[in-house]
């Protein structure tokens, strides 16, 4: 189960946050050895503080945690052809590491295994940059023999939609019947840098795609908009930015909103700080009714559609229906110059076999 993970006590930031610096797939930077640590070191004390006023530390793993178990233990039935099954959670910037979970894989003597991202939607600086760090552990035999292969995207899938409606429908109860269908909704995904986006990532119009499938469920009851947070750093990022897209609303008279992570599949500091202390507050500050939709976290509905995403992958791979890697993985962005991305779907195409 492949995520970016997060720190799980306060004294875990800086090196998060070195992790994530240190990242060139998701945030390219010149100099980027020497720079990276830099960065870390000096917005360590500030997320540290978001750290400590979400409880001391990141969520994700304790619903990754719990996500991976409750989907096994439904995929021990819907596919008992490759039962038991085992999650294993291998982090990208956080405990536990991609590193660290593949000496538990070859201590545990796996010999399948399915790379199966937590990201619904798929982008180079994300997905990709989880595989390319897999296929790095797997090329130096860090994972022993393994037969691979991969879900990449899923952000339209039926179950991850009815799970997300559900929020949804249980935020717009809380506002008054007569105001229920004037109330917006803006789905807040994380922004992309506008270089990522530029060369090509698919990311967009993925998350765009889970959106508009979400709102076809709801049968477009509300209005609603896409926007993006979390933006980094002073380059061009993708928008319209989450917190400008609420100012807006106020200053156009829309004083009911609710804010609807759609690329986050639990909570985080994303959701727990930016979303709740930080656009919720604004929003109410300016006169706003605003509430957020849950996260997925506990749901019964989205575990049972990880179950069935990975019990229809299984029996399709092993009918010989699908190959190892879907065939929009195989594609790379037409801008794309990261040779370890081409190696890494080459890779993957032949189940982890060089």
């Amino acid at each position: 189960m492949l995520n970016m993970g997060g720190p799980s006590t306060v004294p875990e930031t800086y090196d998060f946050l070195k992790n994530l610096f240190m990242d060139g797939d998701l945030i390219p930077l010149p100099f980027q050895r020497v720079i990276a640590p830099l960065i870390a070191k000096r917005r360590t004390p500030q997320i540290e503080k978001q750290y400590a006023d979400i409880g001391g530390g990141s969520p994700i793993l304790k619903y990754t945690e719990m996500q991976g178990a409750g989907m096994c233990e439904l995929l021990d039935e819907l596919h008992p052809e490759t039962a038991p099954h085992k999650p294993y959670v291998a982090f990208r910037y956080a405990n536990p590491l991609t590193q660290e979970t593949a000496q538990r894989i070859k201590a545990d003597g796996v010999k399948r295994a399915i790379a199966f991202t937590q990201y619904p939607q798929y982008s180079c600086s994300t997905t990709g940059s989880s595989l390319n760090e897999l296929f790095r552990r797997g090329r130096a035999g860090e994972m022993g023999d393994i037969e691979w292969s991969v879900i990449d995207r899923w952000g339209t899938h039926p179950g991850f939609i009815e799970a997300v409606a559900q929020n949804i429908e249980a935020a717009l109860a809380k506002f008054q019947p007569s105001a229920r269908s004037d109330v917006v909704i803006l789905f807040s995904a994380h922004s992309l840098p506008m270089s990522v986006v530029n060369r090509g990532d698919p990311y967009v119009l993925e998350v765009s795609a889970s959106v508009n499938a979400v709102m076809d469920r709801l049968g477009h009851s509300n209005p609603y908009r896409l926007v993006w947070q979390s933006q980094v750093g002073p380059s061009a990022w993708m928008g319209m930015q989450t917190g400008e897209a609420i100012k807006g609303l106020a200053r156009l008279g829309k004083k009911e909103a609710i804010l609807v992570p759609i690329a986050f599949t639990s909570d985080h500091i994303e959701t727990l700080y930016e979303l709740d202390l930080e656009y919720l507050k604004e929003g109410r500050e300016l006169g706003m009714e605003l509430h957020r939709a849950e996260s997925l976290n506990g749901s019964p509905v989205f575990i049972r559609a990880l179950a069935d995403i990975a019990a229809k992958h299984l029996h399709d791979y092993s009918t010989r229906r699908i190959g190892p890697t879907s065939v929009q993985m195989g594609l790379r962005c037409p801008g794309c110059k990261n040779m370890t991305c081409g190696q890494q779907k080459h890779w993957f195409a032949r189940a982890g076999r060089s």
